[in-house]
């Protein structure tokens, strides 16, 4: 008796794919996917918005209103939601902020479709007013410029814009953060030129006291006391060993034969001398302080505390490949009496305790120092993380405004112009796609729209207030901390404009990909079901 084969497309492929097709199984599907996602983090836009609280596969909590933290640890699985996902992304690595309005922004573009396709428009109409609307948008925000920072070492050009990227995240503390974030990133730019990496910034967490004990230190900290009992140098020579400072242990096993005392006593004899052989080299070539970039022996910790040498132990080799950055010194691979070039330098090695820890302090001058320390005190782990989160965001608008140093008018004032000159536009093009070219137009007024209903503001009828204030250029904001709609000029928010114009470009493609999609061919999942007792235990993420 002949097999019955499955009917249509379902012919063509194997067991356990799935095939969906047509307006409501995968247009429609992917819409709403976008949109679920779009809804989760749009609340979270502005000053007032809500945290999420995440608990991911390795149990950690993250409290946050971070969207790119949010996104990476939430794991998304839908295809479509996660090419809104991966411009969030994508958007967080080239500007390091505004990742919010990508996703809102592009969910707002399908929603706006969505309605359009209900209504019988074709998605290639669609597709090509979107494209067009992107268009005039990025043109339209070139000539927008309202601000522009001429000195990037001067704390009151710079202090207005660190405090923008900040308020949306910590509105409690942005005042005191935006000036300590400023200051860091002065000091890690120099004296000279232009050359700045968000690496000469780091940032230590130290469990205690109020967030307004943070402070910036010139050099670098290790969150651990020396393992001498020596804790300050003045002017110290430094050597970095990147390895265990340990004897080397034969590659042969070998069995001795202890006959009497006399064996027993020498039998650590000659590893003993060369130890102290070794750390007297050392000494003589002008080192007072070690670090080592791995464990140490109880005979080395001997011979460094009867040398009268300062030792740190750091077990992260990230840590010791700053340090090095910081003082100037070679890490060295092997153990060895290290050269003048090799050696690191700074004005002075001392131990601080901050709240009850101790750490090691490598103190520069504010002029020599290029790498700079933040420490973050505070109550919890994760509200730590989530000032860290605000701070790298800040640290990173400053990365980008060296390149491009023009600033919009912010807290939706741009958005509501762009939406009202996108929609006059509309009206001059013939076609269909007219139609997409004003609902694109609209999609900007998510924005302003969120920022009201998170400041508790009447969106129906200050929406249209804001609207029609900001039909001759971005005039006017809202203000979400006092409830109000207010001057642009009097608010002093601003959105860098080449990262507003990557954030448009990146929203809209990722939203006519979308709705370029028409069929979904899901193949089945390689591989069986993984182990319950142990789920998880192929994740790299484990063993990180």
């Amino acid at each position: 008796m002949a097999l019955s084969q499955p009917y249509g497309f379902q012919n063509l492929l194997k067991d356990g794919y799935k095939h969906y097709a047509g307006l409501e199984e995968s247009m429609l599907r992917n819409i709403e996917a976008c949109k679920m996602i779009s809804n989760m983090t749009k609340t979270s836009l502005g000053p007032l918005g809500m945290n999420k609280m995440v608990i991911n596969h390795l149990d950690k909590i993250f409290v946050t209103s971070d969207a790119a933290t949010i996104l990476k640890e939430v794991e998304v699985q839908h295809p479509a939601a996660k090419m809104i996902a991966m411009a969030a992304r994508m958007q967080e690595s080239e500007c390091g902020d505004m990742t919010n309005f990508v996703i809102s922004f592009a969910g707002e573009l399908l929603a706006q479709a969505e309605n359009l396709i209900k209504t019988g428009l074709h998605p290639s109409d669609i597709i090509t007013g979107y494209k067009a609307a992107s268009l005039k948008a990025l043109e339209l925000i070139e000539g927008l410029s309202q601000y522009e920072v001429t000195d990037f070492r001067n704390v009151e050009q710079v202090l207005p814009v660190i405090n923008s990227v900040l308020c949306p995240k910590i509105s409690t503390y942005y005042e005191h953060f935006g000036q300590l974030v400023t200051d860091a990133c002065i000091k890690a730019l120099g004296s000279r030129g232009k050359s700045f990496d968000t690496e000469y910034i780091r940032i230590s967490k130290i469990l205690g006291g109020s967030l307004y004990d943070s402070q910036v230190i010139s050099g670098m900290i290790i969150t651990r006391a020396p393992e001498t009992t020596k804790h300050q140098v003045e002017k110290p020579k430094i050597a970095v060993f990147a390895c265990p400072f340990v004897m080397d242990e034969g590659e042969t096993k070998t069995n001795l034969l202890i006959k009497n005392a006399e064996d027993l006593l020498n039998f650590t004899k000659s590893e003993e001398a060369h130890m102290e052989k070794l750390i007297k080299e050392i000494v003589d070539a002008g080192v007072n302080t070690i670090v080592v970039g791995g464990s140490i022996s109880e005979l080395a910790n001997h011979y460094f505390e009867k040398y009268g040498i300062m030792v740190i132990k750091s077990m992260s080799k990230f840590e010791v490949k700053r340090l090095c950055k910081c003082i100037g010194a070679l890490g060295m691979p092997k153990l060895g009496c290290p050269t003048q070039d090799e050696l690191g330098y700074c004005d002075r090695v001392h131990v601080k305790e901050i709240g009850s820890e101790k750490v090691t302090v490598f103190e520069k001058s504010k002029d020599d120092s290029k790498l700079v320390s933040i420490v973050l005190r505070g109550a919890t782990t994760t509200l730590l993380d989530d000032v860290e989160r605000a701070i790298n965001d800040g640290v990173n608008t400053f990365r980008v405004m060296l390149s491009s140093p023009r600033f919009l008018r912010g807290a939706g004032a741009t958005e509501s112009y762009l939406s009202n000159e996108l929609d006059k536009d509309a009206g001059k093009i013939a076609g269909l796609d007219q139609y997409s070219y004003a609902k694109y137009g609209q999609a900007f007024e998510v924005i302003s729209n969120t920022l009201l209903d998170n400041a508790g503001l009447d969106k129906n009828i200050k929406a249209t207030e804001l609207l029609s204030q900001n039909v001759d250029g971005p005039n006017m904001s809202v203000d979400v901390m006092n409830g109000r709609l207010v001057k642009s000029e009097d608010m002093e928010v601003y959105d860098h404009l080449a990262s507003k114009k990557w954030a448009i470009q990146l929203a809209s493609d990722a939203a006519i990909t979308v709705l370029k999609v028409d069929q979904i061919i899901v193949a089945k999942p390689a591989g069986g079901p993984k182990p319950k007792s142990q789920a998880g235990w192929d994740n790299d993420d484990d063993h990180c």
